[in-house]
């Protein structure tokens, strides 16, 4: 079986990404630059004994994703408690609503964002009186 055990965000400015998802989800990172060759931070997302991937912030190889074109990789979405509480972190560090909170009925809340390297990534509280 296929399955995700990591994942990498391209970023154009390495201090103000792990700024951002430092301040917003209380990511750690470790720099992983020697072993990349490359500025290369993997980013510690919780505790090893909870389900969850960590990953990393690579510098960027080429030009950002342009505004409003179809989405080319994967959008990760974090799990969260507080949705609102999240979604002023992001908004207050720089972070821009691609598409609003959302219901998922019975299941959670649902959300998508940009990052500030131009980056959608989403978020998702689980409320089965979501509707």
């Amino acid at each position: 079986m296929g399955r995700l055990v990591h994942f990498e965000i391209h970023v154009d400015d390495m201090e103000r990404a792990k700024t951002f998802y430092g301040e917003v989800f209380g990511w750690k990172f470790e720099d992983w630059t020697d072993y990349a060759g490359m500025p290369y931070f993997g980013a510690v997302t919780g505790d090893a004994n909870e389900p969850g991937i960590n990953g990393a912030l690579m510098q960027r190889q080429g030009p950002p994703p342009e505004p409003n074109q179809p989405l080319n990789g994967y959008a990760c979405t974090m799990g969260v408690e507080d949705y609102d509480s999240i979604e002023a972190k992001i908004t207050a560090n720089g972070g821009k609503v691609a598409m609003p909170k959302y219901a998922l009925p019975g299941m959670a809340w649902q959300g998508y964002y940009v990052d500030t390297e131009g980056n959608i990534f989403g978020i998702h509280q689980p409320d089965e009186n979501a509707k």
